[in-house]
């Protein structure tokens, strides 16, 4: 009982650690959006940046937790953190969630871009200047999208709804009906678009139909295939995959000619 307890604190710090690598490499976004805002605001920039680093650090605590108490309830996993804690072959984890990785985050950004690309005439002008300007890292987008969005999204949230739905919708947790995960992937893909909206809002003074519908649809999308890949592979799939997904969209966006 006591090596499991340890072993869940363990595992909650390792995941907590790699969600903070993300909330530091979006830091110097603050001072951009700012910019972009171009009000004046109580506090400094490095004020602001340390707001930011304390409350989403403690988001992604939050959420790390949630998803180590109420995953294995629901039959949840993160292998390969499993397998360093119990001191078990990484690569036999590992091996199962590289091929769907590659394919969920190859085509879903492919997928992301074309679906941007045809959205790119019913935007707000207003909307389209502000994200030209705010120019993501690289690594906000791979780090923060894939690592730290991923522990929030799919280990908290997806793990907390699929045990929430067992719960109100299904006698038994002896063999879980897979509507129970497909629900949680749903309702936790839904939630993960409308978190977008909020910064959506912020670079645009027009809310249109089409801009709601864009960030709703193309980030829902994605929270589809990432959902899946934590059911069927586990946690490491989902973030890989949406670490690619990024990585695809640097590599296809410069193509596209402004």
């Amino acid at each position: 009982m006591a090596t499991s307890i340890f072993r869940c604190h363990k595992q909650i710090l390792i995941l907590w650690f790699l969600g903070l690598l993300g909330v530091i490499s979006v830091l110097p976004v603050v001072s951009q959006l700012i910019a972009i805002q171009n009000r004046p605001l109580p506090f400094s920039i490095l004020q602001l940046q340390v707001i930011t680093f304390i409350q989403s650090g403690l988001l992604i605590l939050g959420a790390v937790v949630l998803g180590s108490i109420f995953s294995p309830k629901v039959n949840l996993s993160a292998p390969v953190v499993e397998a360093i804690l119990k001191n078990q072959p990484i690569l036999t984890k590992l091996k199962p969630q590289i091929v769907p990785a590659f394919l969920g985050g190859i085509l879903g950004g492919v997928f992301i871009f074309l679906f941007s690309l045809k959205f790119q005439g019913l935007l707000p002008p207003e909307f389209l200047l502000s994200a030209k300007k705010l120019s993501l890292p690289w690594s906000a987008r791979i780090f923060y999208g894939g690592i730290s969005e991923e522990l929030l999204v799919r280990w908290g949230l997806m793990s907390f709804l699929a045990w929430l739905f067992l719960r109100c919708f299904q006698n038994s947790a002896s063999q879980i009906k897979p509507i129970i995960y497909i629900a949680s992937i749903f309702v936790s893909a839904f939630v993960f678009g409308l978190a977008h909206l909020p910064a959506a809002f912020a670079l645009s003074p027009a809310v249109t139909t089409p801009l709601v519908f864009y960030i709703l649809v193309g980030n829902a999308f994605f929270g589809f295939v990432a959902g899946g890949l934590y059911w069927k592979y586990g946690l490491e799939c989902a973030i890989f995959s949406h670490m690619l997904a990024h990585v695809t969209l640097l590599i296809l966006e410069p193509m596209v000619i402004a």
